[in-house]
């Protein structure tokens, strides 16, 4: 059977494109070596420092680049070749990795080791970001878009899944290091088959004008484009209140529901779970015609599971009400993501999907801050209940100003 005719389903639309296979084989491979580092990064901190806070500091020294440069990194998606910026940024994550395997092979890693290779690590994912988001709709088109971001999403969330495991095993049996090389040699399929791609013709923006300048007018864009300025704020309200209730889970697993560790793991699994199966879901459903009421239904959905997860007091009942939520989340994010994609024209996609990266991952270390804050004057449950209320208030308003969102 040809590798098209394989693919010709609904369900791998995407992958009978040549170099979205490239792409997403290799990201599939880079995506669980990010959790294995992910997870034993983690550990290694609490080993080193035995302080929380220094957990969270380097989350926040990974995250803050983000928000200072991923609009810079737009920029330059819209300027340079995007499968080159891409090959530079897996290089340079490639590097980093090696170094922090070196140092705790050698047993010379310090945490200020791991701060700076953490910043690093997130300058490089500013500029990767919007590259990467950006060059899906050059390798598979406008019909197949949503096929192919649900894809990745699926892949993401299947490593979410395979990695912490894995990461679990080998910090057990052959230590911390294994981790790190494991992760820097996984980016080797990512840029090995970036390079074998072809291209009638990488697109990039060769008008005139400074950084500040094409900022400010991929910042006018989204301003005056009421469809993606809803969008962008839409993802942004959802990113800095609801998405932060996972790092309250360790209080949910140890206080509320009092289930331990394992408790925690069953509950963060099933979160991925949802997503992974949500992902599927839309990789099935890829002919969906009202994708903006997709967009309002999921907001809705994931907003009342934070709602009942807060008030649940028995393990189950929370299982099942993070895996539809995993499910609401991931089909907001990839439909609101494509729906973006399809809403600008070439030459400002890389400024308007930087946007996108800036406010879903750069906005979290923010709500982290504001529900640790509420949490810690208010009770957690409450305060993720109040997360729940906001998002769903903010919903109903936005597609009750722009009801023609509902039809897009």
């Amino acid at each position: 059977m040809e590798i098209r005719s394989f693919f010709s389903s609904q369900a791998f639309s995407a992958l009978k494109h040549r170099n979205f296979r490239l792409f997403w084989t290799g990201q599939l491979i880079s995506f669980t070596g990010t959790w294995v580092q992910y997870v034993a990064q983690g550990w290694l901190v609490l080993k080193l420092t035995d302080s929380p806070f220094y957990l969270g500091l380097v989350g926040a020294a990974g995250s803050l680049p983000v928000l200072l440069f991923t609009l810079i990194g737009g920029v330059i998606a819209d300027r340079v070749q995007k499968r080159i910026i891409i090959i530079l940024t897996q290089i340079f994550s490639m590097i980093l990795s090696f170094l922090l395997a070196v140092l705790t092979s050698m047993d010379e890693v310090m945490v200020w080791h791991i701060l700076l290779l953490a910043t690093l690590f997130g300058i490089v994912n500013a500029f990767d970001i919007p590259a990467r988001q950006s060059f899906q709709i050059e390798m598979v088109g406008r019909e197949d878009l949503l096929n192919a971001i649900a894809l990745n999403s699926a892949a993401f969330n299947a490593a979410r899944i395979i990695g912490p495991a894995v990461a679990g095993l080998l910090i057990g049996y052959l230590g911390l290091e294994i981790c790190f090389y494991i992760n820097a040699f996984s980016f080797i399929p990512v840029i090995v088959g970036l390079f074998k791609m072809t291209f009638s013709g990488d697109r990039k923006d060769i008008s005139t004008g400074g950084f500040k300048e094409k900022i400010l007018e991929g910042l006018r864009f989204m301003r005056d484009e009421p469809k993606v300025f809803t969008l962008i704020l839409l993802v942004a309200i959802i990113s800095l209140l609801g998405i932060p209730f996972l790092t309250l889970m360790p209080v949910f697993a140890r206080d509320i529901l009092k289930v331990g560790p394992t408790g925690l793991g069953l509950l963060m699994s099933s979160a991925g779970a949802g997503a992974f199966i949500g992902a599927i879901f839309l990789a099935f459903r890829i002919d969906i015609k009202k994708k903006g009421f997709l967009v309002a239904s999921s907001g809705i959905l994931f907003s009342l599971t934070l709602i009942i997860f807060s008030l649940s007091r028995t393990l189950w009942l929370s299982m099942f009400v993070l895996f539809i939520g995993g499910w609401g989340m991931i089909s907001l994010m990839a439909t609101a993501n494509s729906l973006l994609q399809l809403s600008v024209p070439d030459d400002l996609r890389g400024r308007v999907m930087s946007a996108f990266a800036l406010v879903f991952l750069g906005f979290t270390p923010i709500g982290n801050l504001i529900i640790g804050w509420m949490a810690e004057g208010l009770g957690t449950p409450l305060a993720v209940t109040i997360g729940g209320i906001l998002c769903l208030i903010t919903i109903i308003l936005l597609y009750w100003r722009r009801p023609e969102m509902l039809r897009l």
